[in-house]
């Protein structure tokens, strides 16, 4: 009998089977699900950030959350919601006009008080402040290293594990938007090195090591095979980096099930295992992930499919 044909699984919800439902909701114009899905969510920061993004997404290009604020104008949930639909929208802006064409300012402020209205009205939430680093990113020459530091305090002092956290931050130290690659990975390496065990804060370096791809891939036209790319995944500095992530991440977590909120992340570390060639790490993560998939980073480096079932294949699993 031939066996069941293996197939990938790139659910943008990652898994999240309630916030699939909501974000149906979106389609025909309701907003009542996405109350009832945030409300149930409470503050679980991992399971609410990774909700509130992906809702955020399919709002942006709706007027649900504001539909839901005309019906609740002092609903937190929707606040928070709108800040992150507000930043999202910008960033589609900033897509749409293309890199290094500015926006209009007052977009960005709009969606800076937005994000402060949600912290005022949610003292206790992170997400604002996360959406509030992010779409700092976008002012052409950032914002004042004084007001970037007391966002990330607020931040940080909610939430001082936020892996999301503290990638808008890496992104904003890039070499991309206001910082160099230096700033960059110190900023991961230092945030890696006071993370307990069994926290996923390590994977940043690998965020870093994807991040310094794309740029030095934008400067040689899409020419992987430009100088310096061509062992960007597996010189001695890239196997440590992703030796230390499994040791101090996965070796020191006590529970092996995969959060919808952890699967990038996990995605992040089993791209940079198999690139850097250290099949005993790239194996148990990829037997972890089973078909479960995000399309980054693999993205940048191919077809997304096509790379993980090789891998697999490599490693002796089902493909």
């Amino acid at each position: 009998m031939a066996r069941d044909r293996f197939v990938l699984d790139f659910d943008p919800d990652c898994g999240d089977a309630p916030l699939t439902a909501a974000r149906q909701d979106i389609v025909i114009g309701r907003w009542q699900g996405l109350r009832e899905l945030l409300r149930a969510t409470g503050p679980d920061w991992l399971v609410r950030g990774h909700r509130v993004r992906q809702l955020a997404q399919a709002c942006a290009g709706s007027s649900t959350v504001e539909s839901w604020l005309a019906a609740e104008p002092r609903s937190a949930d929707a606040l928070v919601l709108r800040a992150a639909t507000e930043t999202t929208r910008a960033f589609n802006l900033a897509i749409t006009a293309g890199r290094g064409v500015p926006i209009d300012r007052r977009r960005i402020d709009g969606s800076v008080t937005a994000c402060l209205d949600a912290a005022e009205a949610y003292p206790e939430d992170p997400t604002p402040w996360i959406s509030l680093i992010s779409v700092a990113r976008l002012y052409p020459s950032g914002v004042r290293r004084q007001e970037l530091a007391r966002w990330w305090d607020e931040l940080h002092r909610r939430d001082p594990y936020s892996v999301e956290g503290h990638l808008q931050v890496l992104h904003y130290y890039s070499s991309r938007w206001h910082g160099t690659h230096g700033l960059m990975y110190d900023f991961a390496r230092d945030a890696a090195g006071v993370a307990p065990p069994g926290c996923a804060l390590p994977v940043l370096v690998q965020y870093a090591r994807v991040e310094e791809f794309r740029y030095a891939l934008d400067a040689a036209k899409g020419r992987h095979t430009a100088m310096g790319l061509g062992q960007h995944w597996d010189h001695d500095g890239a196997v440590s980096d992703v030796r230390r992530t499994w040791q101090r991440w996965i070796m020191g977590r006590t529970d092996s099930t995969i959060a919808p909120g952890e699967l990038r992340d996990f995605n992040y570390l089993a791209h940079a295992a198999c690139l850097a060639d250290q099949s005993d790490i790239a194996a148990p993560l990829l037997r972890m992930l089973d078909c479960r998939a995000t399309r980054t980073p693999w993205s940048y480096t191919g077809d997304p499919q096509q790379q993980i079932l090789k891998w697999r294949g490599e490693s002796g699993l089902r493909t």
